[in-house]
């Protein structure tokens, strides 16, 4: 099954094909993992005098006079209006005129949507309408919700499933039978349905249960077999210390914290040593990891070295070049002869740099992917630095670091994953923590608000534009989607257009657009000829603009901790006073105690240790914790308590069989290397 088209599957020609590789989805494998990003729970029916503004509810309700219909056949609007103990609830279809004679009088219905308050009412859209008895059968159901693209519906995505799983073989069992006792972990096939179509939120709990063990697993099996090829190698490059990195540090603008000061010591005595380096520096958004890594490279082209700097974004790439110039510059370094290397530099450019990075006359190189490509040959690769490495998987890190003899290793991290995890994500790795911010940076002044607040805080930004600042404002969807109740992108910018006097641009960015017009807006946003970008998290890690000093975050309730902390962390950068508003688009009494965490720190490890505490093993239908890593489904911070299970059965079994080569380990093998093939497990591996 692993590389039949979805063609194969009936009633799926080319039109939904072209849908489904909209969501990465183009075999029937990754159709089976499409794992539903949330599900949609059928409650019972409230009354109309409970029902709450903001909230997704049902109602019971008699039809006691027939719908008003306006417009005409084409664009029609439906009108009904239920009451009850003197609470009037209008429910409102749009080109739906059919309704009219569907909806009888004197019958009664449960009717299912979105209560909003508008104009002093309470409305209804575009409800679904069930008879009692067909709502009765829905009670406790869950349904699956997908992400989706426009024109796909998760009723198409899961009639696509059901027929895969029914038609097709079942999958052979590759978990040894001892890993899913001691764990107890249900099968794999049984994890596949429930995933998809749980009979009830238990089973649920015990098919995600498996499905996250199964991805810890074999992520960490990948890498500590990688980590084997690799620890305790001798360092090919022996460094000595230089005056020039005491003279760059002491010719700073600012002077170091005493934390960077240990990691810099870190770094340099890993570099001085026989054994190769193989480092990760975790420090909060603005604590100073770029400046060590410059010093680095500083350090490896005053030994005679070549070192590469590789970033997840070309925006970001130029950036940090333009910084090292400058730091170059400043300090009459400039035989270091630094130079960017990414997919928009010319051909001309790119056949330049690779015969200096090949001569060794080019010591310095920044770049994207473009740094591991084939054609590029490096004349004597001393030091890599994988930035925001949360995005490379250890893979790329690989490739990167086997461009030529072994070179040290240094892997730079924002994402504040406390240390009892991040030794087991990063096994092969020692760790440095910058754990203390520079004392030029002002706090973050931060709120958490309800939906109401947002006519004041597009008053806010438009007066912080007007004062020649910038604001990012975070969705998390891309587009409208059904059955997700949740801001989107394209119809936000429409809406803060609106709100926004002509004067101030606004722009979207997403990660469906192209990288070139990515690159190019992100390109914008940093000369400040946009003024507020709306975006979903793909600017996570992106570009470094300070004078941005507003980042609004529509939904906050849909996003972990650690991740709102990372998606804050984009203001602040510059000498002006930022702000972070968070609005929570539910009135739940859990998630406002969660989300008020932010309010009252601004340290990020303390922060993913309140998330730790806080998740709630059965909080099914719960906020993904972590933008990082990836993973389909598992998440570090939530699903902390598998990943120990899971590194404890790799490390067991790799030490009993570590190339996978006993018969009964077939299957896990085949397994592990479909795992790895499954393009939307962007992990890296």
């Amino acid at each position: 099954m692993n590389d039949e088209p979805l063609r194969s599957l009936k009633g799926i020609g080319e039109k939904t094909e072209k849908l489904f590789a909209k969501v990465g989805v183009t075999t029937l494998r990754q159709l089976l993992h499409y794992y539903p990003r949330e599900y949609d729970q059928y409650t019972s029916p409230v009354s109309i005098a409970a029902v709450r503004p903001g909230t997704k509810c049902a109602v019971r309700g008699m039809i006691t006079h027939s719908p008003s219909v306006k417009g005409n056949q084409r664009k029609s609007v439906i009108l009904l209006e239920l009451t009850e103990n003197h609470v009037r609830l209008q429910l409102t279809w749009f080109n739906m005129p059919f309704l009219r004679s569907t909806l009888k009088k004197g019958a009664s219905y449960v009717f299912r949507g979105k209560v909003q308050e508008k104009s002093g009412r309470l409305v209804m859209e575009q409800p679904e309408v069930f008879t009692l008895g067909a709502y009765e059968e829905m009670i406790s159901h869950l349904q699956p919700v997908y992400g989706l693209t426009k024109g796909l519906t998760s009723k198409m995505v899961g009639k696509a499933v059901r027929q895969l799983l029914e038609s097709r073989a079942l999958e052979q069992e590759y978990l040894p039978e001892e890993i899913r006792e001691e764990n107890g972990l249900c099968e794999i096939n049984f994890a596949l349905e429930q995933i998809h179509f749980p009979d009830n939120p238990d089973m649920l709990q015990k098919a995600r249960r498996r499905l996250v063990f199964d991805e810890f697993f074999f992520f960490l099996l990948a890498m500590r077999r990688l980590k084997a090829q690799t620890e305790d190698i001798p360092n090919a490059f022996p460094i000595r210390a230089v005056w020039t990195t005491e003279e760059v540090i002491e010719n700073l603008p600012f002077p170091l914290t005493n934390a960077q000061m240990r990691v810099w010591n870190e770094i340099e005595n890993d570099m001085k040593s026989c054994s190769r380096m193989a480092r990760l520096v975790q420090g909060d958004v603005g604590s100073g990891k770029t400046v060590l890594a410059f010093l680095a490279m500083i350090l490896a082209s005053e030994n005679g070295y070549q070192s590469a700097l590789m970033v997840p974004t070309e925006v970001l790439a130029r950036q940090h070049y333009e910084s090292l110039c400058r730091l170059l510059e400043e300090n009459h370094l400039e035989a270091c002869a630094a130079r960017l290397l990414t997919g928009s530099t010319t051909a001309k450019e790119k056949r330049q740099i690779y015969r200096e990075l090949a001569d060794g006359t080019c010591r310095m190189v920044i770049g994207t992917h473009a740094l591991i490509q084939e054609k590029v040959r490096y004349h004597n690769l001393a030091l890599v630095i994988t930035d925001e490495q949360h995005r490379f998987g250890v893979r790329q890190r690989m490739a990167l670091a086997e461009k030529g003899e072994p070179p040290n290793v240094l892997v730079m991290s924002a994402t504040p994953i406390p240390r009892t995890l991040a030794i087991i994500l990063y096994g092969d790795l020692s760790i440095s923590v910058i754990d203390e911010l520079p004392a030029k940076r002002l706090p973050i002044k931060n709120c958490v608000v309800n939906t109401n607040y947002r006519p004041n805080a597009y008053r806010f930004i438009q007066r912080q534009v007007e004062q020649g600042r910038q604001a990012y404002v975070i969705c998390p969807m891309v587009e409208e989607s059904e059955g997700m109740d949740a801001e989107n992108v394209l119809d936000y910018t429409e809406r803060l257009r609106h709100a926004l006097p002509d004067t101030i641009c606004v722009r979207y960015l997403h990660g469906k657009m192209k990288p070139s017009e990515k690159n190019e807006i992100m390109e914008q946003f940093a000369r400040n000829e946009i003024q507020v970008l709306v975006s979903t998290t793909v600017v996570e890690v992106g570009v470094n603009v300070p004078n941005a000093t507003v980042m609004m975050v529509e939904n906050a309730e849909r996003f972990g901790l650690a991740q709102l902390h990372q998606l804050r962390g984009r203001v602040g950068r510059g000498e002006y006073q930022s702000y972070c508003i968070f609005v929570q688009g539910t009135s739940d009494e859990a998630t406002g105690k969660r989300l008020d965490i932010l309010n009252h720190s601004n340290d990020g490890f303390l922060i993913a240790n309140e998330d730790l505490k806080l998740r709630g093993s059965g909080d099914l239908l719960g906020t993904r914790q972590s933008g990082d890593m990836e993973f389909a489904i598992a998440d570090i911070f939530r699903d902390s308590e598998e990943l120990v299970r899971a590194s404890q059965a790799a490390g067991k079994l790799l030490a009993e069989d570590p190339e996978l080569k006993a018969p009964e380990h077939t299957l896990l093998r085949e397994a592990l290397e479909d795992f790895t093939a499954l393009s939307h497990h962007d992990i890296g591996i």
